[in-house]
């Protein structure tokens, strides 16, 4: 069950009609543009159909002329040129592309990409003063530079030219750089300012080459995605005339990277981009040299094409061991060190933890506890902490550390997510600090993690067509992220748990007319979280399951809610151990009526248990609450659910002895057995009681509840085993006696409790809680 705030979009329903009407979409389809923010038909369809006219004359960017101009010069010249990359997705695709354009026109030309661990992000010194003696004479940054003042000064007292292109945050003061191209330099001059650093090397290209690119669009929609910019524009149509080409590409290097990720070509979406061929390309750069990830993207070598992908692969799987390791510490430090786990900002540091992958092992961290985490690696040589941030909304990370640049003295970042470079020394003084600030400017609140839900809808709407629609509005990534859909007061129809571990489970939701597969995996728990006849809410992805060419329409939940409060069935359970490991024992109170039921589930139960004392105050019970007997009375059960309003209840309704299946002796048995008695005088209920029970085909225990009944009302004595019979006793109903009034009720609770179907024990239990006591002088 849900943790989480749900902050559910509701679409204006006639904008909605007006995108089905005009546009001839789905319901879905139109719930999704509506979500997005577009507002007119107009705008909707030059989305849905953007074609090459959405592409800019790269010449319109400042630079561009002056840099053809110079790199033509090389060329012609035969002047080497050195193509200087960022070590991410980013980078590798950006030197792909443009070092494959200047091979084509026949340039002397050679890349490469600065080591993470030796040089560090951007420019580097080292590299430039390595490239002067090795006899370059034109360095062309691609996804860097924008930052690197002082190594390009070196770079030019060196008699190196240089052309930076980037498209990451400017600084105040621009690099002496003979060419800067970057779609936001200077402002406004350029249609598109959020190109990735691959896609401003795309436009390089295109200049250089006079057409655009076709043949290399494949690597722009890899460096596009992976680089999280906005899919707007110019960025969606690459990306969009990517993924065309990538899902027949001939290109070696592509085709080997789709066979190690387990895709095949034809099935390749953004997804494939963002999750396998990106994280793959920045494994490299993550634990050593990227340089060679260029190599590969570039040949034309088949079997060297498999063995790169193959070495990309191995690297991701080792970049995966190793956030996982860390991930594992991280996560002990955070449950065993107070200061740590008390504090509102989560701030861990261990010796020898790799750089490379800090961001992600912060990500992992603000999934599970929901706090703004920062997680650095401490070089003891050096005697400095260095690392990631990242945050969660109402807590903007760049102006809480800015606070603290007396001891930061180098960050960098944005609301989301920050960098930074500090004395080791002071780790345990930022903790502190930001834990202050962070109470200032965070309440308990803003800790819950919160779930978009943008679309939605309801299981009627949803079939195989209507997601086949969806599709058709891919790609989807940042600024036209993929919906998460809502499909709220729906119930479930089946459930059951699936997979080897019973880890997974499969349910069919709806309303009997129109139903929907929903799978959920790695949440098995919820087949014990969760029971039929609800309303429930359910939030996921939409998909479509495929199996022996039969399609069909699947709810991948990610997420489950309900302001219902919900029964569990544990009755005629004997394996208590079993329905143990389905609860929250903390949360749970478990209730008895009777002494005896205490003293029998003390030691199966690993709690205490409460027993039930109508004079007692219920502040004690949880909102989980377990029925271990049947009450005396049903008022029992009424007072503490209207007194409780528990959420969950476990009926286990335990009875010793059942009635229920005797029933209660009809007035003729109790006359038969009286007259019996009357003739006899004496009875010896020992001796001979067995016999009168065979010979009436009644049960011994009816018998002795009759025998009971009898003595209760004094018409008979009891001693020593010996039933005699009492001459002229008062006039009094069987009704009239105690053990008959409560034998009537036990019966009765039986069947109500016991023995009723689900929903008829349910259906009574709602209305208990519904019911207002009535107060005695009332």
């Amino acid at each position: 069950m849900t943790n989480k705030r749900w902050r559910i979009q509701q679409p204006d329903e006639q904008l909605v009609t007006l995108f089905q009407q005009a546009l001839q979409l789905p319901t879905l389809a139109a719930k999704i543009l509506v979500a997005r923010g577009f507002q007119t038909v107009e705008e909707a369809q030059a989305f849905l159909h953007m074609d090459e006219q959405v592409v800019h004359d790269p010449f319109l960017m400042h630079g561009m002329k002056e840099a053809v101009e110079r790199i033509r010069q090389a060329i012609e010249q035969q002047q080497s040129i050195l193509v200087y990359a960022d070590y991410d997705s980013d980078g590798i695709t950006s030197a792909t592309v443009l070092k494959s354009a200047l091979v084509e026109l026949g340039a002397n030309v050679t890349h490469v990409i600065p080591n993470r661990f030796i040089d560090g992000y951007g420019p580097s010194e080292r590299l430039f003063r390595q490239a002067a003696e090795d006899g370059i004479q034109l360095i062309i940054t691609v996804d860097n530079g924008i930052a690197g003042n002082g190594p390009i000064a070196v770079a030019k007292e060196l008699g190196l030219d240089v052309i930076v292109t980037d498209h990451h945050e400017p600084a105040g003061t621009l690099p002496e750089a003979d060419v800067i191209i970057h779609p936001r330099i200077p402002e406004g001059q350029y249609p598109f300012g959020e190109l990735a650093g691959v896609g401003v090397a795309f436009k390089l290209a295109h200049a250089l080459l006079g057409r655009f690119p076709e043949h290399l669009v494949e690597f722009v929609a890899i460096g596009t995605v992976a680089d999280l910019v906005p899919l707007h524009d110019e960025n969606r149509y690459l990306v969009k005339r990517g993924l065309e080409h990538l899902q027949r590409t001939q290109h070696v290097s592509l085709q080997a990277l789709a066979k190690v990720s387990d895709v095949a070509l034809e099935e390749i979406t953004e997804e494939t981009l963002g999750f396998s061929f990106g994280p793959r390309l920045n494994a490299i750069g993550r634990l050593g040299d990227a340089t060679e990830a260029v190599d590969f993207l570039m040949t034309q070598d088949t079997d060297i094409a498999m063995q790169m992908a193959t070495l990309l692969d191995e690297k991701n799987k080792e970049r995966k061991d190793i956030v996982a390791d860390m991930t594992k510490q991280a996560i002990d430090m955070v449950e065993n060190i107070d200061e740590i786990r008390d504090s509102r900002v989560l701030i861990v540091a261990e010796e020898g933890w790799n750089p490379g992958v800090v961001g992600i092992v912060a990500s992992r961290l603000v999934e599970r506890y929901y706090k703004p985490t920062i997680v650095l690696g401490i070089d003891l040589e050096k005697g400095i902490a260095k690392g990631s941030a990242r945050s969660i909304e109402g807590f903007n990370m760049y102006l809480e550390l800015d606070k603290n640049r007396d001891i930061l003295p180098a960050f960098g970042g944005h609301p989301m997510a920050a960098g930074m470079t500090l004395a080791m020394e002071d780790v345990d003084e930022l903790r502190e600090r930001l834990h202050e600030q962070a109470m200032v400017c965070l309440t308990e609140e803003d800790l819950i993690p919160i779930l978009e839900i943008d679309v939605p809808v309801d299981v009627s709407e949803i079939d195989v067509s209507s997601i086949e629609a969806v599709r058709t509005l891919a790609p989807y990534g940042v600024g036209f992220t993929k919906p998460m859909y809502g499909i709220p007061k729906t119930s479930i129809q089946s459930m059951r748990k699936i997979g080897a571990n019973e880890d997974h489970v499969k349910m069919e939701l709806g309303d009997g007319k129109h139903t929907l597969d929903a799978i959920g995996f790695h949440k098995g728990y919820l087949a014990d979280e969760l029971t039929k006849g609800i309303e429930l809410s359910f939030a996921g992805d939409l998909q479509i399951n495929e199996w022996n060419n039969h399609k069909k329409a699947q709810l991948l939940i990610s997420d489950v809610h309900t302001d219902d409060w919900q029964l569990f069935d544990l009755r005629g359970g004997n394996k208590i151990s079993k329905w143990l490991q389905k609860m929250p024992i903390e949360e749970t109170t478990f209730i008895a009526f009777k002494r005896e039921t205490v003293d029998y589930f003390t030691t199966l139960i690993p709690k205490e248990i409460a027993l039930y004392d109508e004079e007692e105050e219920l502040s004690t019970y949880t909102s989980y609450i377990v029925f271990l007997d049947l009450p005396k009375h049903e008022q029992q059960v009424k007072h503490i659910l209207q007194t409780v309003q528990p959420m969950r209840v476990y009926a286990h309704f335990h009875v010793a002895n059942s009635h229920l299946f005797e029933g209660m002796p009809t007035r003729e048995q109790f006359i038969w057995y009286y007259s019996f008695l009357k003739k006899r005088r004496e009875f010896h209920l020992r001796q001979h009681l067995n016999d009168l029970a065979k010979h009436k085909g009644w049960s011994r225990a009816m018998l002795i509840f009759m025998t009971q009944v009898f003595f209760e009302l004094k018409f008979v004595t009891i001693e020593n085993g010996l039933a005699k019979i009492i001459d002229n006793p008062d006039k009094r109903a069987i009704e009239s006696a105690t053990i008959y009034k409560e034998r009537k009720e036990q019966v009765a609770l039986e069947q109500k409790l016991l023995y009723a179907q689900y929903m008829d024990l349910r259906d009574w239990l709602d209305l208990c809680r519904q019911e207002q006591s009535v107060s005695e002088e009332e």
